[in-house]
């Protein structure tokens, strides 16, 4: 919470690294050769007020490419959107200190949350 009594931006981004970790890294399958993020864009719909009661962030994967690919999110309850945003993420190779391209398992576990109507998405 920052002076004003409301959720700061930089929280907003710590929440979006958390549902973006819980989806990328489960048990069934996960991102073990690595990727980074490349680009984060946000819009701040609705001041979120402090509270103890968690609220919802839905995200899905809208777009996929040979060397990245994009999810987007909505921090939200039933009723308001606070945030839309989307991440740019690139796997990498830290070994070799380089980008690389995602491998035929990464990409037909993405096209499983692909939705650019976000009908796809996934709640975390």
């Amino acid at each position: 919470m920052d002076a004003y009594g409301h959720v700061n931006n930089v929280v907003f981004l710590r929440y979006l690294e958390e549902a973006r970790i819980d989806f990328l890294f489960r048990p069934e399958k996960d991102f073990k050769q690595g990727s980074v993020v490349a680009r984060h864009e946000i819009d701040y719909r609705r001041q979120l007020v402090h509270r103890h009661k968690p609220v919802d962030i839905e995200l899905w994967v809208t777009e996929i490419r040979a060397a990245s690919f994009t999810i987007t999110y909505e921090v939200k309850d039933p009723d308001e959107v606070y945030v839309t945003a989307s991440t740019v993420i690139v796997p990498f190779d830290f070994e070799a200190q380089r980008p690389r391209r995602l491998t035929a398992e990464e990409r037909e576990f993405l096209a499983e949350y692909r939705d650019d109507e976000k009908e796809g998405a996934v709640a975390a």
